[in-house]
């Protein structure tokens, strides 16, 4: 049996929790996720994880928040007036926008807070600032 090495294909299902048990995400249900192992396609600590496995291997493995989403940046959250939104759409808690630089990257942000004529958006990924939990298992290599 072969062992996953930088460069393979793989196919694994996975159940993704947070430290306080409830799951953010999970493949039941659905195609097992499809990744070159060692590509950077996933978050590093999932990358090393699935690394020296064989097809039918599980293991639970919890990942740093320094290898999952990084740290939340307070930076990242930032306040616009309301004038700068659509004049059809309102603004609420939750909502999840596209948002553009100056460059052309467009990234998601969500509305976590609005105010008299100010809207705040957070740009972090959602799971910022977590250690994640996942239990894993390697469908297949290649």
């Amino acid at each position: 049996m072969s062992h996953v090495q930088n460069g393979d294909k793989v196919n694994v299902h996975y159940h993704g929790r947070l430290n306080d048990g409830s799951t953010f995400d999970s493949s039941e249900g659905r195609e097992p996720l499809t990744f070159t192992a060692g590509a950077g396609q996933v978050i590093k600590g999932f990358d090393d994880a699935v690394m020296g496995m064989i097809a039918g291997d599980k293991k639970t493995v919890t990942i740093p928040v320094d290898q999952a989403y990084g740290h939340r940046n307070e930076e990242m959250v930032m306040d616009y007036p309301t004038t700068d939104f659509p004049a059809d759409m309102t603004p609420e808690v939750g909502m999840e926008l596209q948002m553009g630089d100056d460059q052309g990257n467009v990234f998601p942000v969500v509305i976590v807070a609005v105010n008299e004529g100010m809207v705040t958006l957070d740009a972090n990924h959602p799971l910022a600032g977590h250690d994640l939990t996942f239990d894993l298992e390697l469908v297949s290599i290649g």
